[in-house]
């Protein structure tokens, strides 16, 4: 039987590639975005499966009677040295990464507890377990992410499972300032024990595992597609 799963932020790379393994499956897909390119155009139970969203200003969305499923992608990318970052800076990091969340999962809390086992998952950083220069912003903004998931999969165990990826660099639009050449992305690899930059399908296919029976086993989590670079230690 096909599941539902909503994917919020859904024209981020990693959403997209996330999108093509569920549909592959055969699941039917809510998407939610400031933007419709790339949804689907078919409808599930009289409402239409893409809806507007955007974190910094979000509104009301619709959900069916039942949801086997959510992903919340949106995120930032706010690097500044302390004494620079604004306190606008600081609640813009917080709106996309912790309020816009929380409004989402709040008003999706009845068709998620309506599934028999539902399976949410979040997006965090590795810079909430490594501390890094100029991320206080963003860092503070994935920390209270961290605490709300793992708090939620207590809160709503077991009916619903709450897990988070903490990804490392990834090759994604929201890094393209990063890796905007051959010198950044290859001096981005090294810092890695993999010697290698992450890209979308990393993220997705945990993604994917994450909503799957697979998983079932796991609440509270925090996945780490980082390369290495958060327990891997190479003596140079």
């Amino acid at each position: 039987m096909p599941r539902t799963i909503a994917l919020i932020g859904s024209n981020s790379i990693v959403a997209q590639e996330t999108a093509k393994l569920l549909s592959a499956r055969g699941d039917q897909l809510i998407t939610a975005s400031r933007h419709a390119e790339n949804a689907p155009t078919t409808a599930i139970n009289n409402f239409s499966t893409h809806q507007h969203f955007d974190a910094l200003a979000p509104t009301a969305l619709q959900w069916p009677e039942k949801l086997d499923g959510l992903v919340y992608f949106p995120g930032s990318i706010t690097l500044k040295p302390f004494h620079r970052l604004t306190m606008d800076d600081f609640m813009r990091d917080l709106q996309i990464n912790l309020l816009g969340a929380i409004q989402v999962l709040q008003s999706a809390t009845n068709a998620l507890k309506a599934a028999d086992h539902a399976s949410v998952v979040l997006f965090s950083t590795i810079a909430v377990d490594q501390g890094m220069p100029f991320h206080a912003s963003i860092a503070a903004a994935k920390s209270a992410l961290e605490g709300l998931g793992k708090s939620l999969a207590a809160e709503w165990a077991p009916r619903i499972r709450v897990n988070l990826i903490a990804p490392s660099l990834t090759d994604t639009t929201m890094a393209q300032g990063l890796l905007q050449d051959e010198s950044r992305r290859s001096a981005a690899a090294k810092r890695h024990p993999l010697q290698i930059v992450g890209n979308a399908n990393h993220s997705a296919a945990l993604v994917d595992f994450l909503l799957s029976d697979s998983s079932t086993f796991m609440t509270g989590q925090i996945l780490r597609p980082d390369g290495g670079l958060s327990s891997v230690k190479l003596f140079s």
